[in-house]
């Protein structure tokens, strides 16, 4: 025992010797000089310069700082904590996180940190690194709507009484309409140079219609909502408006990106096949495979089928014309409903998607959002016109068609609230249409505080309702 407890260090004392012995020799070997040939513009005469191996001092990590993977490391991590710290306080406030993250990627954008610090604001977000955020954001949009797109059950939309489609469908109809009326008056003077009326209309209108069925859902289970005949509703409405939306999106992505009526129709012909291909043959190949493989145990397998099943039609997408999200989002539509793997990537996916990946969309999205540019009046005065037709259309539209069902004026203006609640899912659009050349800098700078202030409504609205109730009942009594 006492020869293999001295036979350890007598061999690491060996080989750390000649170690030793060998840098010490190499030490002494020549350093060859890096030469750098500069020519001078005046002489048009070539000087060579010896470059000397650095000295090692701490100005090494200033430079290391500045290495992409450094920098973007250092970009993740205030993001975190912003969003974590602007979450925590929309909470507080009884606000859904997703708004303190919304507005944490605002703040950290040139509205305030780049206004306030421009210096430290230029060193954290150089120009140059927005393009790696940019791929970040957009991996972590393509999980996101693949969840979204599992948590639809297109079987309830489908057997559910027709007033709650009815309602959703007022609720994309009457926005539209006045988000293309009001492109007619701001075409003139905002549309981006070379954009036909047709983009930006077509663009202003989807953009007043969508609602942010995953910030609805979310509210609805923060007020215990769930399984009521308002929430029940309120989520059908949602989920119909959410793949209504999504749809016509794809449309108007087409129309723009083909240019030409021949080519929109080619491609809205091709995203046409692309959707029955994936209901009619992905969907049941998919559900018969997983549900063999998660019955002979093998969950690896299955969700690294469901993941090559995402990529793919992400990709197909994209290449068809009508983007990849909504590729993704149609793959979590066709997820298998029976072997728990709706669960089981809900869980490996959503934390990292909504924890991590998305706080950088929110980022990005707020490095894009300029509010100084709304530095006149008359630019106030055409924001106000946006959030009037927004809440207009939107609420006021699910409201009179709620009511005009049948609905209690409490169970309409409640329904109303949540529907205008734009919240991600706005914003996922407005990236869309800036990366298109479609929106110029002050109107996306407008849509953005239109998207952040109707979510900002919905809280307030709903405690105002409850309130009048409560009241109304105490006065009866």
């Amino acid at each position: 025992m006492k020869k293999r407890l001295l036979f350890y260090p007598v061999i690491i004392g060996i080989f750390a010797a000649l170690i030793w012995v060998i840098l010490q020799q190499g030490q002494l070997l020549p350093v060859k000089q890096k030469v750098v040939v500069a020519t001078t513009a005046a002489a048009g005469t070539a000087t060579t310069i010896t470059a000397t191996p650095g000295t090692g001092s701490w100005w090494q990590y200033l430079d290391n700082l500045q290495h992409p993977l450094s920098l973007l490391l250092l970009q993740i991590i205030m993001i975190m904590l912003a969003s974590r710290l602007f979450g925590i306080l929309a909470n507080k406030v009884k606000q859904p996180a997703v708004v303190g993250e919304i507005i944490a990627g605002v703040l950290l954008g040139p509205s305030l940190l780049g206004w306030i610090t421009p210096s430290f604001s230029s060193f954290l977000f150089p120009a140059d690194s927005l393009r790696n955020l940019q791929f970040l954001s957009q991996i972590g949009l393509a999980f996101f709507m693949f969840i979204v797109g599992m948590e639809l059950d297109i079987s309830k939309i489908r057997n559910k009484a027709h007033d709650a489609v009815m309602i959703s469908h007022a609720s994309i109809i009457i926005p539209f309409f006045l988000g293309v009326s009001l492109a007619y008056f701001l075409f003139t003077g905002f549309a981006p140079a070379s954009v036909s009326f047709l983009s930006f209309a077509l663009f202003m209108g989807i953009a007043m219609s969508i609602t942010a069925f995953p910030v609805l859902a979310r509210i609805v289970q923060e007020r215990k909502l769930t399984g009521t005949p308002l929430g029940t509703m309120a989520i059908t409405c949602a989920a119909a408006d959410d793949v209504t939306a999504w749809c016509i999106l794809a449309v108007v992505v087409a129309i723009v990106k083909a240019g030409g009526v021949l080519s929109a129709v080619v491609t809205i012909v091709l995203a046409i096949v692309f959707v029955m291909f994936m209901l009619m043959l992905v969907r049941p190949w998919l559900d018969k495979t997983i549900n063999r493989q998660i019955a002979k145990g093998q969950q690896k397998a299955a969700i690294s089928l469901v993941f090559f099943v995402l990529l793919v039609a992400a990709w197909l997408a994209e290449v068809i014309g009508i983007h990849a999200l909504f590729g993704a989002f149609l793959a979590g539509v066709i997820m298998p409903q029976q072997a728990g793997i709706k669960q089981l990537l809900t869980d490996k996916l959503e934390d990292v998607s909504v924890l991590l990946l998305l706080p950088i969309f929110f980022v990005y999205t707020g490095l894009r959002t300029q509010v100084g540019l709304l530095n006149q009046g008359h630019l106030w005065v055409v924001f106000g016109m946006i959030m009037t037709v927004a809440v207009v259309g939107k609420f006021g539209g699910s409201t009179l068609t709620a009511r005009l069902m049948g609905q209690s004026w409490k169970q309409s203006v409640s329904i109303g609230a949540l529907m205008n609640t734009r919240g991600l899912m706005e914003l996922v659009v407005l990236n869309i249409g800036y990366d298109l050349g479609i929106l110029s800098p002050e109107i996306f700078a407008m849509m953005v505080l239109m998207a952040l202030t109707t979510t900002l409504m919905t809280g307030p609205i709903l405690d105002l309702v409850a309130y009048c109730e409560k009241k109304k009942g105490i006065l009866a009594v």
